[in-house]
């Protein structure tokens, strides 16, 4: 477990010692976002853009606490390096569910639907694809919008049908 920010640090030593080997490492990056009191140097504004470029490296962004334990969980079992990215502060109270099984690999998952059936009105469908945390408020300005939700989990792999499927309908 590693600050966010703190993590951009050693770059190198993520890209040389870890990534270009493939070594099933686990890298668990807390305060991912901006960070409110801890103050500028804490905020772990920029994991996104350096962890996708990386190779062999994949990066999980969960919503709630019980996604969380399973992106942990998932990324474990996972034979490369893998980085679960989650924000300060405590959770939202997620239900959490007994049993911790596995995210589906790179796979998002349509959270809300818009009421307007996409044959009817091609192109004027809005789509909103969340990456952890700010899927609740993605949410709950979708209901305004009457948007399509997507809890997108996987930065990296990203989900490129589900991708193509809302651009296609939205």
């Amino acid at each position: 477990a590693i600050y966010s920010t703190f993590l951009q640090r050693g770059y190198d030593q993520l890209v040389h010692d870890v990534a270009i080997q493939n070594l099933p490492v686990v890298f668990a990056l807390d305060r991912a976002g901006l960070v409110g009191a801890d103050g500028a140097t804490h905020a772990g504004a920029y994991d996104i853009a350096y962890i996708r470029c990386i190779p062999n490296l994949s990066l999980i962004a969960p919503s709630d606490e019980d996604q969380c334990r399973k992106a942990l969980t998932t990324a474990f079992r996972q034979n490369h390096p893998v980085a679960v990215r989650y924000p300060r502060g405590a959770g939202g109270g997620a239900v959490q569910e007994p049993a911790v099984t596995e995210l589906p690999w790179g796979k998002g998952e349509v959270r809300r639907e818009s009421s307007i059936r996409a044959e009817a009105r091609q192109g004027r469908r809005i789509a909103v694809l969340a990456f952890g945390t700010l899927l609740h408020a993605a949410l709950e300005a979708a209901e305004n919008l009457d948007a399509t939700v997507v809890d997108m989990k996987f930065v990296k792999p990203l989900d490129t049908e589900l991708v193509l499927e809302l651009a296609r309908t939205h």
